[in-house]
This record gives structure tokens, C-alpha cells and sequence, in this order.
């Protein structure tokens, strides 16, 4: 299907681009990202890893669980930006979205200019995808503010964005910064969205009160839909139109291997089955998808034959 194709199905199908070294990182993030465009997905999206501990017990285990060791990938994990901004190169149609980049590891005005930058170089095609962060390690490593002050700083960073991306002459005050009135370039080429990760009661308070939308991974469809019914209803208890409030579901993979029908786990099988859990996020309110697919394949041709695949099995099923 020609990329530039108008597109007439409800669900949006987007898939994450190689960062790791399961990849030739000089080459395959741009022949990929081409390929992506060509084939007629709808988004790219970059994860963010910054580093992967040797020590993995107590809260320095994966996702602060006790000795749950990290995924070799992610101590060799490309910059976010970096690479989206080397799809955003090769491309012309295509959203480019993280998911998720953490802001508390980064200086707010700092984050803000960069993902301007980025949504203007690319035509306004910039999706932030935003969570607030697990790592200890990595907060340790890099961020302004301790992990125990996430949540806080994932508002600073929406309240400074606010103000970065408006018009000029910026001003923004806190306990933290001061920016005098200043002219700050570039702007955004448009609105940039903002969908935010997580499900506990203070994450989707923060997507009610002020997000375009729910980022969620590994949530069963049924599930997911109920949060998100959940989600709207509070959106409309504080003066929004909840129809504006969207989703994107990282559908996460390891592999692509066939699995037994009886008893399937959600997200799990080939691409024909990974294709019946979209069509259930599909029913159940979801209508964009990204699959991570880089994630479960070894190396560019399987990559690109994967996806392949997989658009057209979404697109026959009639999604």
C-alpha cells in the first residue's frame, strides 16, 4: 500500500524503530523508518533507556522489583530523540513518537527546546509520549530532581513546556527556575500531543486534568477499555470534552512465535493472533496502535518483513 495513500481505517498502526544492537545503528534506523512510511504505517516511536545497572537487587531491579534482572537491550539503547530525529530525516508523513521519554531525567527548558526543534524540523509530526520514571539508577545518574519528586517533576516539565512552546516573549517562574522574559525559538510547528504512561489513580488523574490522551502498555484489552471509559468520565468531571481524550497502545512483543490458541495470553503468538488482540483494543476504544515489533525480530530484513506482514494482516482484517 502506498504510504501517501488517504487513509480510510479507524485504527492507526504504528511500530517502534530499531535502537539496539540486535542493529546496524548507522544504517537501519533511516532504511527502516522509509521502509515504515512506505509500507503505510502511521507512526514511529523511540524508547528511552539511558543506562542498565550491574546491580539489580533490592529497587534497582527491573522496574523496582528485587532482583528482576534488566533486558540486555537496554544497556545498549539509542538516544530517543536522536533517532527519532534521524527517521524524521527520511521521512515526510509519518508521526514520530516516544514512548515513553521520562523529563525528570532531563532539564525541563532544555527538553522543551529539543522536542520543539524536533516537531518543527519534522513538519509537526512530533508525538510526546511522557512517563514519569522507575529507575533509581538512572535518576541518580542524571535528573534534577530525586526519583522520589518524579511526579513533580513530570508537572514542572508540562507547566515549563507550556510556557516554552507559547508565544514569545516567554516568561516562567518556581521554586526551581526563573526564565525572564525572553524569545525563545523554535516553536512547535503544531500543538505538540501529549499522552502520558501509567494507570494508578495519580497517573490518570494527571491525563484527566491535563493530557491529550492514556499511553498504556500490557493492559488486556478488556481491561484497558474499562480505564479508559474511567479516564473520560474524568476528563468530563473537569470541563473537558472527553471525546478529545485518545489512546495509544504500546503493544509490547519479544517474539513472533506461534502459541497455542487455548489459553493465550493477550500480546503473545504470531502476527495473525497479535492481529486479534488489536482488533480487541479496537473494540474496546483504542484507536491507535504501535507494536514493537524491532524488539521481537533480528535484524533489518526480518524487521522489515515483519512489518510487512503485519500491515497487511491489520489492513485485511479490516481495522
Amino acid at each position: 500500500m502506498d504510504g501517501s495513500a488517504v487513509r480510510l481505517h479507524a485504527m492507526r498502526l504504528g511500530v517502534n524503530l530499531p535502537q539496539t544492537n540486535r542493529y546496524d545503528l548507522g544504517r537501519d534506523v533511516t532504511t527502516f523508518a522509509r521502509a515504515a512510511e512506505e509500507i503505510g504505517y502511521d507512526s514511529l516511536w523511540a524508547y528511552e533507556r539511558i543506562l542498565a545497572p550491574e546491580d539489580t537487587s533490592g529497587p534497582h531491579g527491573l522496574y523496582g522489583v528485587p532482583g528482576l534482572a534488566w533486558p540486555e537491550s537496554y544497556a545498549h539503547t539509542t538516544d530517543a530523540l536522536v533517532t527519532l530525529g534521524l527517521a524524521a530525516a527520511v521521512t515526510s508523513r509519518v508521526e514520530l513518537g516516544t514512548s515513553v521519554l521520562v523529563p525528570g531525567l532531563h532539564l525541563p527548558f532544555r527538553l522543551a527546546r529539543t522536542l520543539a526543534a524536533l516537531d518543527t524540523a519534522s513538519g509537526g509530526r512530533v508525538i510526546a509520549g511522557l512517563g514519569s520514571g522507575w529507575s533509581i539508577d538512572e535518576f541518580a545518574a542524571t535528573a534534577p530532581r530525586p526519583i522520589e519528586e518524579r511526579g513533580q517533576a513530570l508537572d514542572e516539565f508540562l507547566d515549563y513546556a507550556a510556557a516554552v512552546w507559547g508565544p514569545d516573549p516567554v516568561v516562567f517562574e518556581n521554586e526551581r527556575y526563573r526564565l525572564a522574559p525572553s524569545r525563545v525559538n523554535p516553536k512547535p510547528a503544531r500543538r505538540v500531543p501529549l499522552f502520558l504512561a501509567g494507570s494508578n489513580r495519580t497517573a490518570l488523574g494527571r491525563i484527566a486534568r491535563r493530557g491529550d490522551g492514556w499511553l498504556p502498555t500490557g493492559v488486556p484489552p478488556e481491561k484497558a477499555g474499562e480505564i479508559l471509559a474511567g479516564l473520560r468520565e474524568q476528563a468530563a468531571a473537569h470541563g473537558r470534552d472527553p471525546s478529545e481524550i485518545g489512546c495509544i497502545f504500546q503493544l509490547g512483543l519479544r517474539d513472533l512465535a506461534e502459541v497455542p490458541s487455548e489459553g493465550r495470553q493477550p500480546y503473545t503468538g504470531n502476527v495473525k493472533q497479535i492481529v486479534e488482540d488489536i482488533a480487541a483494543l479496537g473494540e474496546a476504544g483504542v484507536d491507535h496502535v504501535y507494536v514493537t515489533l524491532a524488539s521481537a525480530a533480528n535484524g533489518l530484513g526480518e524487521l522489515i518483513e515483519a512489518a510487512h506482514s503485519l500491515h497487511t494482516e491489520v489492513r485485511a482484517a479490516g481495522l
